[in-house]
């Protein structure tokens, strides 16, 4: 949130003259379940004298809820709409195991006043935690989050302002394949009235020009190519089947690169190359001592 926005949101909230009311009431389940608890069960186990002060009791209790403190890091005075069900639906279930028990008297007054106190405290950390993780979850830009004031059970759109710098990312990609770059974070979904993006390119003189602008947070570059900044074109390997005979052998692992000279490798001779030379060989050497007899005699 901006400098401002904390400020205002709390006078906002500390000048409302509207009548107060309790986060959870606000829910139309929550008052349906109080209104039948007036008029179908109490009449049957609580004396009539005792009904009303006692209902009274009840919906006052259930408009505290209201009543914590305004603090930045546990309640602003407002929650949203998975806040608020998640809330209502608690206090639903307790209300609902107390008259199931069908208890009577003072026992049913005492059962459902410690109720709702447990009850306060467990939205209290229902807020709790929505002020941490859930209020203005945006890093930095603009959100527009729609909220449920406590105080006039309305439903208004909230301005979460932050740094417009949302940081740098780096995108690395091989000459001629295909850079996508996604603009999507993760609050993107869940606020109110985002338009379209923008894609840029910036020059080396901090000059932009847009390329792009429309509803989707992608952007996709076929066939990169140098100008536009990219790794050189990626080496393909190529392995040889077993099946394949080849006269040059690369290691697994090694990429063959066409050099601009021709080397030939010597081969080495078969065995029966071997045997036959040497064959040769012993009859010129027994021609060469035959005649060297002949001329000694």
């Amino acid at each position: 949130m901006g400098p401002w926005g904390l400020p205002l949101l709390v006078a906002t909230l500390a000048g409302c003259v509207f009548p107060a009311r309790g986060c959870v009431i606000c829910d139309p389940k929550v008052r349906e379940a109080l209104n039948s608890l007036e008029a179908d069960y109490l009449p049957g186990h609580l004396e009539a004298n005792h009904q009303k002060k006692v209902m009274e009791k009840i919906k006052q209790a259930v408009e505290d809820f209201k009543d914590l403190p305004i603090d930045e890091d546990s309640y602003m005075g407002v929650v949203d709409e998975a806040t608020l069900e998640k809330a209502s639906w608690s206090l639903l279930k307790d209300m609902k195991r107390i008259t199931d028990s069908d208890a009577k008297g003072e026992l049913f007054v005492k059962e459902m006043l410690w109720m709702l106190h447990l009850a306060k405290n467990t939205f209290a950390s229902y807020a709790a935690q929505f002020q941490k993780e859930a209020f203005c979850p945006n890093k930095c830009g603009l959100m527009l989050q729609p909220l449920i004031w406590c105080s006039t059970c309305q439903k208004q759109v909230h301005a979460c302002r932050k740094s417009k710098n949302c940081g740098k990312r780096e995108v690395k990609v091989h000459q001629m394949e295909d850079m996508i770059l996604d603009c999507e974070l993760n609050w993107h979904k869940i606020s109110q009235g985002l338009t379209d993006y923008s894609f840029y390119r910036v020059w080396k003189n901090n000059s932009e020009t847009l390329v792009s602008r429309g509803k989707e947070p992608i952007l996709t570059k076929t066939m990169v190519r140098p100008k536009d900044a990219v790794l050189p074109k990626r080496i393909q390997e190529e392995i040889p089947s077993p099946n394949t005979e080849t006269q040059d052998e690369t290691a697994l692992g090694e990429v063959a690169v066409d050099l601009p000279h021709t080397t030939v490798e010597p081969q080495t001779p078969k065995p029966e190359q071997l045997l036959r030379r040497r064959l040769f060989g012993v009859l010129i050497w027994g021609l060469v001592v035959l005649t060297v007899c002949v001329l000694i005699a």
